[in-house]
């Protein structure tokens, strides 16, 4: 049996939020949207079907749980959910928030605009906020 690794390109696209029972919750660091992955801890995987029936659903009460952090956070005119592993196998899903005046809009958010950088600043203020609102929502 495989130990579960991070994809190498996931690490460097993103920061560590906080951690679930089944998921690793972890920021984009794309400035542009707040947006989130999943990523199962769970070692050669590359999609949904590929999960346990009960980790499939631990995924969607996951899921459920932080898009209802960034819905309260962020008030989105969109949130989009997808898992889609074509550049990076590993099973992730996306969380993307989207407003109908967000740069890409209402394109995809793949190759439409150039990556934006948060500041550390940024980057760590966001992750603190999206955390605290994750924790404060799973002990309820």
């Amino acid at each position: 049996m495989s130990t579960f690794v991070l994809h190498p390109q996931l690490e460097k696209d993103s920061e560590l939020v906080t951690e679930l029972p089944l998921c690793s919750v972890r920021l984009i660091k794309d400035a542009n949207y707040p947006w989130l992955i999943l990523v199962p801890h769970v070692a050669d995987i590359k999609d949904v079907i590929d999960l346990s029936e009960d980790q499939q659903q631990k995924l969607w009460q996951e899921s459920a749980l932080v898009s209802r952090a960034l819905k309260h956070l962020f008030t989105p005119d969109k949130l989009n959910i997808a898992a889609l592993g074509n550049m990076v196998p590993q099973l992730h899903l996306h969380h993307i928030v989207r407003y109908q005046d967000d740069v890409s809009w209402p394109n995809p958010i793949w190759g439409q605009v150039p990556f934006k950088a948060y500041s550390n600043v940024q980057l760590a203020e966001q992750v603190n906020l999206i955390k605290t609102e994750i924790e404060t929502r799973k002990d309820r």
